[in-house]
């Protein structure tokens, strides 16, 4: 026996798959999440998972999990004390930031913490000119200074970002090494390191979050090395990078900032995996929690990298694949505004009360309660039993809002699932409608604890006529640790017109990320016949503030390239902003490199037709409220885990498992695939 497991740690349940390499076997476990110490949770899981399938930990072949640990560090602002060490006049961007605002009419917007406060802000005289060649040399003795006035502060990471620091490094790697003299045990973290691109405000802002955040990821990292060492697992174990992409704990540790989508990027990746074994090439995925809505647009099976982004109000540039997040999920309150209008969300009622129908003292109705209150969901228990549900504290609560709006109480409820439903076809219609695809021409993938619940009505809305939901839809992103591979992204920004010019500074640029990816292919000690590299370029027109990333050809850089590089560029712009600029210049701003190690992955079998009937897997039958006839309706209820390939249901109907429950409305009919995924049609 050699076991592969994907661990994902969450803020209510921390979920393990555990896949066997020899017989193919697949078997999902959840145990409740320790936020107070999320490596308890995850050894738990690891430890109750293993004796559930009758195993040890000896026969664990590879190990990686999701953390959430960098990410609600950052939300609950509870990383460590941080000084930012910075060239002399800069030490104030980081609170001016940009003249770009969020919510430019908006009088009492707030904005988010500055990490640093400005006392803990040293500058010191030094200056690179645009193109980093040296205008001031760096000043030794107030250096020092700056460093021993931070040191007094009791500071437990620095942050070191000089302007222009990403072309010529010298200066931030002298004061890193002083750093290192007078302050060993800081937390050192260097733009050039970090961010080596231009922009400097988001360049200073992701140096100083990486600083932020890394005292609390080693610490998190140490505990859980000690705890899967205790267990006795073999392997070093794996941590999710926000590009999908796995790397090892040292490295993570260094790099933080990398691991704030940590969770939600492994279900892309699996999504990536199933999709291609359905036959669907074109999926928009959806992963509902119990606090938001993770969206995600994959053309041609691939979901694309971005390399900036805003989390939490903080710039972060580093590679993340392009998911949108809004604060729709199954824990998400519902209340009537000042206007006398429903709501829900942003805010939710997380793991702790929970829902009202949780019983755990909360009174204000959730998206949960308001399923509990049709009967979408087991109006008894969830969990597949382990959780028992209160549907009469849910309704009393769903009434108190019925009676503000002077509604009845299926009404409210239905209007609650209506209104959440409209929130996520926003979040959708964002990624899709608004950078040029069409949703009707993509596959919906639901999954996470409340993503089929919802799947239904949600592409109704978007008029999306197929919906996948994989076999462990709840699990879904502990599986994406099994399918996919170890992964660094490097970068290196050169600004130049696309012409003749270009060509020697491209081909030097990616030398040294090729050396680069050389020294981190050394250090996780990956095969060279496992070494896979995948160039791309950030490209805009002359003049404008924004890139788009196209694919670099492979081979050596030539004429050639630049002309491909230049179509690939038009056809991005064409179809993200609906036209080209015929004759205007174009400009290379940064070069990537994307290096993968390929590891051996969990493969999904594909299992023998076993005919349309799904009668063996009906488990009993209730009445279910559906918009559509405006009453409650008789609904078979089928166990997930006993329907075969072949197998069809019509609607209306529910299948429930263990970490989710799928809703089929009236109009649809669902098939099961071969490889045990559910296809929900509308039927003609």
């Amino acid at each position: 026996m050699a076991l592969r497991i994907g661990v994902d740690s969450g803020g209510t349940f921390t979920d393990v798959c555990l896949f066997d390499d020899e017989t193919g076997k697949l078997d999902i476990w959840k145990v409740p999440s320790t936020p107070d110490d999320p490596s308890r949770g995850i050894a738990d899981g690891v430890s109750e998972g293993l004796s559930t399938v009758g195993s040890t930990a000896a026969h664990v072949a590879f190990l990686g999990h999701g953390t959430t640990v960098a990410t609600n560090a950052l939300i609950e602002l509870k990383g460590v004390a941080t000084g930012l060490i910075t060239t002399d006049g800069f030490r104030d961007l980081l609170e001016i930031g940009r003249q770009k605002r969020p919510s430019l009419y908006d009088m009492n917007a707030e904005k988010p913490e500055t990490l640093v406060s400005r006392d803990r802000r040293q500058e010191v005289p030094e200056r690179l000119k645009c193109d980093g060649s040296t205008d001031r040399s760096l000043d030794e003795e107030k250096l020092r200074a700056a460093v021993r006035k931070l040191a007094d502060e009791d500071v437990k990471a620095i942050a070191v970002c000089f302007l222009y620091g990403f072309l010529n490094s010298a200066h931030e790697q002298r004061v890193v090494d002083v750093l290192r003299e007078e302050m060993p045990d800081v937390f050192i973290s260097a733009s050039h390191q970090v961010a080596p691109e231009f922009r400097e405000y988001e360049r200073m802002s992701t140096t100083v979050v990486n600083a932020y955040l890394g005292p609390v990821m080693q610490r998190y990292i140490d505990r859980l090395k000690l705890r899967l060492s205790e267990l006795g697992v073999p392997v070093a174990p794996q941590l999710t990078q926000s590009n999908g992409g796995v790397i090892g704990f040292d490295m993570a540790a260094q790099l933080p900032v990398r691991t704030v989508l940590s969770g939600p990027s492994t279900g892309v990746v699996a999504a990536q995996a199933v999709g291609r074994l359905a036959g669907f090439d074109n999926i928009i995925t959806f992963d509902v929690g119990g606090t938001s809505s993770d969206v995600a647009l994959l053309q041609g099976g691939v979901c694309k990298l971005t390399g900036e982004a805003n989390v939490h109000g903080y710039p972060i540039k580093a590679p993340m694949l392009d998911i949108h997040t809004v604060g729709a999920g199954g824990g998400s309150i519902a209340f009537v505004d000042s206007g006398g209008l429903l709501k829900v969300g942003p805010r939710s009622a997380g793991a702790d009360p929970g829902p009202v129908c949780y019983g755990r003292g909360n009174t204000e109705a959730t998206v949960t309660d308001a399923n509990i209150v049709l009967q979408t969901l087991n109006p008894v228990e969830i969990l597949g039993g382990r959780m028992k549900v209160r549907r009469d504290l849910a309704i009393e609560a769903v009434q108190r809002l019925a009676d503000q709006l002077g509604l009845g109480l299926m009404e409210t409820a239905q209007g609650i699932i209506s209104v959440v439903t409209a929130n996520m076809a926003k979040a959708i219609r964002l990624i899709s409608v608004q950078r040029g695809h069409d949703p009707r021409d993509y596959a919906l993938m639901a999954f996470g604890g409340a993503g089929p619940l919802h799947a239904a009505r949600l592409a109704k809305e978007l008029d999306m006529s197929r919906i996948i939901v994989p076999l462990t839809p709840g699990t879904l992103c502990a599986l994406g640790l099994l399918l996919t591979d170890l992964r660094s992204d490097f970068a290196i920004s050169r600004l130049m017109k696309v012409d003749e010019r270009a060509v020697e500074p491209m081909i030097s640029g990616f030398q040294a990320l090729e050396a680069q990816a050389g020294a981190w292919f050394d250090q996780e000690d990956i095969e060279a016949r496992r070494r896979v590299v995948n160039r791309t370029a950030d490209m805009r027109y002359v003049g404008q503030n924004y890139e788009l990333q196209v694919s670099v050809p492979a081979g050596t850089v030539g004429p050639a390239t630049l002309a491909a590089l230049v179509k690939g560029f038009e056809q991005a712009h064409l179809q993200r902003f609906g036209f080209v600029a015929e004759g205007e210049a174009i400009q290379i701003v940064t070069l990537r490199l994307e290096a993968a190690g390929v590891v051996n992955k969990a493969e999904l079998a594909s299992l023998p037709d076993a005919g349309r009937s799904s009668d063996g897997a009906i488990i009993g039958s209730r009445q279910v409220y559906m918009d559509e006839a405006k009453d409650f309706l008789p609904c078979p209820v089928y166990a997930r885990e006993k329907l075969k390939p072949g197998n069809r249901i019509a609607g209306p109907a529910i299948v429930e498992q263990m970490d989710t429950t799928t809703v089929i409305l009236p109009d649809m009919q669902a098939t099961v695939d071969p490889y045990l995924n559910l296809i929900l049609e509308t039927r003609a």
